[in-house]
């Protein structure tokens, strides 16, 4: 079942258009040689515009002067710009010929450095890592920058989480932002996971050796938690690696060759609104009742579409310590986080959860 989209933040809402297939070529899954392909993007705007001079991911000046090594969480949070490109795919833009399938994007990491927020090019915490990887994807016609607060906290809590830009579906796209694209996002994810593992196996750079690649998470909100839903649980996209999935305010796809909720899935953890009228909490409801366990379901009271992911409270603020507690749980093995999960996601009036671990 189709979700409806939103056009923008605080626009108006449109439906749903018919989605079809926007891949052009396909063939192995090529990585974008990092140390070439790295570019430096406007983190404070969100923008897909790359800077005229593209930065190479390798080794930088350490600038931890006075700066102690963090050896848990709550870490600082460092943030680097990548550009991702899948030569073993092209897309075509509205006003353009065929272009390479190329993914910017946002890598926050724990990190050594002072102060609040984002910081930019900071050096790592690699003495407490190698740290779980998350995997977040952005709605229709939105980049990653209205979620900011919510991946920092996630950064914060002891993940490197990283969140593409979708080359056709963000706010920015040429053209306008064009749904028919989601097809294509599924393996979009799937690259940035392969292209991050490079990145920490390599001998050298800014990311090597800062990932554990035994535990990585999907997450996303509407479009961009079917993509992670897909890439979690269904038989098309299905990505082995991926230990746990967060679908915030999601729904299933269509044309991924259907869902297998087999034993074994990856544990989920879904949010809904439920004053959401976008994608309504019947489409949650769906897929979370074919889900095996564990399993956990949390209903944001009146809540709607965008604002409890972005900047609404306490809803933000729930989501955010309910979804670290359940990747805590299950991919740093932290049974005390789960236990917690009923305590931090009950709140009268406001959340409530429904548990099947």
């Amino acid at each position: 079942m189709y979700s409806r989209a939103i056009r923008a933040i605080g626009a108006s809402l449109t439906s749903k258009c018919p989605r079809t297939p926007g891949l052009l070529a396909a063939g192995t899954l090529a990585l974008a040689a990092l140390a070439t392909g790295a570019g430096a993007v406007s983190a404070a705007s969100g923008s897909t515009r790359a800077s005229p001079t593209p930065a190479t991911v390798g080794s930088s000046a350490d600038g931890t002067q006075g700066v102690a090594p963090a050896a848990s969480a709550p870490f600082r949070v460092g943030l680097r710009v990548l550009r991702l490109q899948d030569n073993s795919r092209v897309i075509r833009p509205a006003h353009g010929g065929l272009r390479a399938r190329t993914l910017v994007t946002y890598v926050r990491y724990p990190a050594l450095a002072a102060g609040a927020g984002d910081r930019p090019d900071a050096p790592a915490a690699r003495v407490a890592g190698p740290f779980p990887l998350i995997v977040f994807g952005h709605g229709f016609a939105l980049t990653p920058a209205p979620y900011a607060a919510l991946l920092r906290s996630w950064t914060s809590a002891g993940y490197v989480v990283a969140a593409p830009v979708f080359p056709l579906e963000n706010a920015n796209a040429p053209g306008g932002p064009d749904e028919s694209d989601l097809i294509n996002q599924p393996q979009d994810m799937r690259f940035v996971v392969s292209s991050l593992l490079a990145a920490s196996r390599a001998a050298s750079g800014p990311l090597a050796g800062l990932i554990d690649p035994r535990r990585i998470a999907v997450a996303g909100h509407s479009d961009g938690a079917e993509t992670a839903l897909a890439v979690a649980y269904s038989r098309r996209f299905r990505d082995a690696r991926v230990g746990a999935a967060v679908i915030l305010s999601g729904a299933e796809m269509s044309g991924v060759g259907g869902f297998g909720f087999a034993h074994g899935s990856p544990p989920l953890l879904a949010t809904q609104g439920t004053a959401d009228t976008i994608n309504e909490p019947r489409f949650t409801s769906a897929f979370f009742g074919l889900a095996r366990p564990p399993k956990f379901l949390l209903r944001l009271l009146g809540a709607g579409h965008l604002p409890p992911y972005t900047s609404e409270q306490p809803e933000l603020r729930i989501v955010e310590r309910v979804s670290i507690a359940f990747l805590d749980g299950y991919l740093k093995r932290d049974s005390a986080a789960l236990g917690r999960l009923g305590a931090l996601a009950n709140v009268p009036g406001k959340a409530r959860l429904l548990a099947d671990p």
